[in-house]
């Protein structure tokens, strides 16, 4: 049995990568695209690097032409989704690659998106340690509503919460600075960083702890951790299309060592397919994600600072959006967590 898909909103960078991952998915059936200002528009135009949809037209987004799918993907700006969702019957499984129900606090949303908060999925990143040696994917099981993470949320919280969960590090003053590819920074925008500046360049953004993934960060971690989070979380954006270095840091506790914290990630993440603790003394390029449902975590010590560090390096557009979706909407399906996302990759260049 496959089942019929529509995205929402397939023109953009989020939308073109699920037509990417959809084309190898075995029970997928794609029946509908939908966009804005690309309607009666051929997919090829915009995505030339999934032929196997390259006839298929953008349609408009409307009710009519997404009823009737058994799963709906929205690729859509933020705001928009709670709008969209609406149009939608109880029995269609729903995953919003947009911010509309990440939050569980209506007081966050206010303070970082504005507007109306349009209520809480259920949240779509199966390895988030939820305390009591639980993790998020039993909730996700038979759900019909997913709210799929933000792209740097799952590169600071898979990589931190582990040593959270366990007590190893302090849940104040963690620091995150993350190197981001341009595909995050979404279409229009990337265009015009490039516009006014030239490749080579980097690109601190959304300084001074008021990025809108802030509160998705502590969110998660305060559910590992137990305990209110604080972090000061600053992105950089630079000449690379996709993929993100999360360079993570956090005030150790007494007796933590780096044996003890290896020891502790790889319990955490010893049975997860999609999760990989290097070995001491060896760290992640965003180069070794490229097109894969991967996060890689290397950990170290800094002795001077008497603090750890964490580093992760995921594919923004896989991990760290359309494949956690895909993820997270297997485990929904009941289908195996793995399934469609085992032959995704990219060569470096960008090709399959």
């Amino acid at each position: 049995m496959a089942y019929t898909v529509a995205i929402a909103g397939a023109s953009g960078n989020v939308g073109g990568e699920l037509l990417r991952l959809i084309a190898e998915h075995p029970k997928l059936e794609l029946k509908t695209v939908t966009a804005s200002s690309m309607v009666g528009e051929k997919v090829s135009s915009l995505h030339p690097n999934v032929p196997v949809y390259a006839d298929f037209v953008f349609a408009e987004n409307n009710a009519e032409n997404l009823a009737g799918h058994d799963v709906v993907f929205l690729a859509l700006p933020h705001s928009k989704s709670a709008e969209v969702a609406e149009w939608l019957s109880p029995d269609q499984l729903v995953l919003d690659c947009g911010a509309d129900f990440r939050l569980e606090s209506e007081a966050d949303w206010k303070k970082f998106y504005g507007g109306e908060h349009a209520g809480t999925w259920t949240y779509g990143m199966p390895e988030l340690l939820i305390g009591n040696d639980r993790k998020q994917r039993e909730l996700l099981k038979d759900t019909k509503r997913i709210a799929v993470p933000g792209c740097n949320v799952t590169a600071i919280t898979l990589a931190l919460a582990p040593g959270l969960a366990a007590g190893l590090i302090e849940p104040e003053d963690i620091v995150a600075i993350l190197s981001a590819g341009t595909s995050g920074a979404g279409r229009g925008a990337t265009e015009k960083l490039f516009e006014i500046e030239p490749t080579g360049s980097a690109n601190a953004y959304q300084v001074g702890g008021i990025h809108r993934h802030t509160p998705e960060i502590e969110q998660n971690l305060a559910k590992s951790a137990g305990a209110k989070i604080q972090i000061s979380f600053t992105p950089i954006l630079v000449s690379m299309e996709r993929g993100i270095l999360a360079v993570n840091t956090a005030k150790l506790r007494p007796g933590t060592t780096l044996e003890l914290a290896h020891k502790v990630w790889n319990a955490a993440y010893g049975g997860e397919q999609f999760i990989k603790v290097y070995e001491a003394g060896k760290f992640p390029s965003t180069a070794d994600t490229i097109g894969e449902n991967n996060a890689l975590i290397g950990l170290a010590i800094d002795e001077h600072a008497d603090r750890l560090v964490a580093v992760c390096a995921i594919d923004n557009l896989v991990k760290g959006t359309g494949g956690a979706a895909i993820q997270s909407m297997n485990i929904a399906l009941g289908l195996p967590e793995e399934t469609g996302l085992t032959t995704i990759s990219l060569s470096k260049n960008g090709s399959k």
